[in-house]
């Protein structure tokens, strides 16, 4: 069973040799994962006493209740395009960089940091795959959340795994991958909520530090997470859940 400080102090064993190339890492792995933040639109029609807007004279001013469905149709036109550009966005380079990342740092705490890793997902064997199964997660657990926020939570750490599992081998397939993860996490989701709740105090100091501070403490955090992944894998395998081929371990 591994503890929070096993895994701790793993990761910070690894930041010491190679804490800016993590940074860098840790950089991609959150713009993999942000949200694109649209700026809303505010109309503030302020009328004088005779319906018209103040400033305007009646009779020939703008009509504004009659163009205010026109400019709510406006908005939710670009609503829509900019959530569909910020679905393609993590659907098509979000996912690909994120299993990226999760390569990097799986690979930093075995075979030594190479920021090469970054390009892993986007070789063309491997873009598609990695596509459809990041996806297929995705889909399974927005499905999740539908019911309650609880059973989604638990069920985003039971496929927390997939990036790492996609890391080892974009070709194990979609549903291996979930199935793989869900079994690796069996019995360690509340272990591994505890875990990052202790994260907790990082990211409170790193907000003093006017916000900056938290992108800091990221590497900590993914570096932490590959090793929770080594030791789940290594119990995966010492278990029968998957063999060294199936993950093209050598």
């Amino acid at each position: 069973m591994w503890t929070r400080a096993e895994l701790k102090s793993r990761a910070k064993a690894v930041l010491k040799v190679s804490y800016w190339k993590a940074f860098l890492a840790s950089l991609a792995v959150l713009f993999a994962g942000g949200s694109a933040k649209g700026a809303p639109f505010n109309f503030n029609f302020r009328t004088g006493g005779g319906g018209a807007p103040s400033g305007i004279s009646g009779g020939g001013g703008i009509d504004w209740n009659g163009l205010l469905p026109v400019f709510i149709i406006i908005f939710a036109v670009i609503l829509v395009l900019a959530l569909l550009f910020a679905l393609a966005f993590r659907i098509f380079l979000g996912f690909p960089l994120e299993v990226s990342g999760r390569r990097y740092f799986k690979q930093a705490a075995t075979d030594g940091a190479d920021l090469n890793h970054l390009g892993y997902a986007f070789n063309k064997t491997t873009y598609w795959l990695v596509i459809k199964a990041m996806l297929l997660r995705g889909v399974y657990n927005f499905l999740w959340y539908l019911l309650l926020i609880v059973p989604g939570i638990v069920k985003a750490y039971s496929y927390s795994m997939v990036p790492y599992i996609l890391a080892d081998n974009p070709h194990i397939g979609k549903e291996r991958a979930i199935e793989l993860s869900r079994r690796m996490t069996f019995g360690h989701k509340w272990n591994m909520f505890v875990l990052d709740l202790s994260f907790l105090g990082w990211y409170l100091l790193g907000l003093l530090a006017l916000g900056v501070g938290v992108l800091f403490v990221l590497p900590y955090v993914n570096a932490t997470q590959a090793e929770l992944y080594l030791v789940l894998r290594r119990q995966a395998l010492e278990q029968g859940l998957c063999t060294h081929e199936e993950l093209r371990l050598t």
